[in-house]
């Protein structure tokens, strides 16, 4: 049996208020540093006291590491650490990082891309924007990397499914919301648009 857990104070009422609040940061960026995923609000106002304001933490927080290579990203429903893209290049050829690689084709992102403009969209849906079928391959590649997940049924004869985008494509690419997407004319001036 493991040893009880020592009593959490969250308050931390006998520290002076400067102290109590850098303890209050250092406890998020503790959270942060140890989720693999985006942390909700509500998962960081349990390790800080009732008078804090996680927002304001967060944000004090980011301002402490300005100079560091790392930053705190607000993505999909919560906040998380991540590598500031200036580094992307040294972690690549230094550290072993190839599980993380989405290694997407060209086409699978493009059907990706289309799901998070369109969504919920149907594979027929889908097969009118590209000209032709999407493979239940490339739908599952998606989907088993937790990128996109079956959405609403459509109203229509059959009710076939659709796809939506997940928290983890939000998190994936570094988006808060799907307002984050880049619009119509972005894509076109990088010519990542044919059509």
């Amino acid at each position: 049996m493991p040893p009880p857990a020592a009593p959490f104070d969250r308050d931390l009422d006998d520290l002076p208020p400067d102290l109590r609040w850098r303890e209050w940061m250092r406890r998020i960026e503790a959270v942060l540093f140890a989720s693999a995923s985006p942390v909700a609000r509500e998962d960081l106002v349990r390790v800080v006291g009732r008078q804090a304001s996680v927002d304001l933490l967060v944000e004090d927080l980011s301002a402490d590491l300005a100079s560091r290579p790392y930053e705190v990203a607000q993505v999909a429903s919560g906040w998380m650490l991540r590598t500031r893209p200036a580094y992307a290049p040294v972690i690549r050829a230094s550290a072993d990082v190839a599980d993380q690689a989405l290694d997407l084709l060209d086409f699978d992102l493009a059907v990706l891309a289309a799901i998070a403009y369109q969504q919920p969209i149907t594979r027929e849906g889908l097969k009118e924007v590209f000209g032709k079928e999407i493979s239940r391959e490339l739908i599952g590649r998606l989907s088993e990397r937790d990128l996109i997940a079956t959405g609403p049924r459509a109203p229509r004869r059959g009710a076939p499914y659709t796809f939506v985008t997940t928290e983890a494509f939000l998190s994936a690419f570094g988006f808060e919301t799907l307002r984050d997407l880049p619009d119509r004319e972005q894509w076109d001036d990088a010519g990542l648009t044919a059509r």
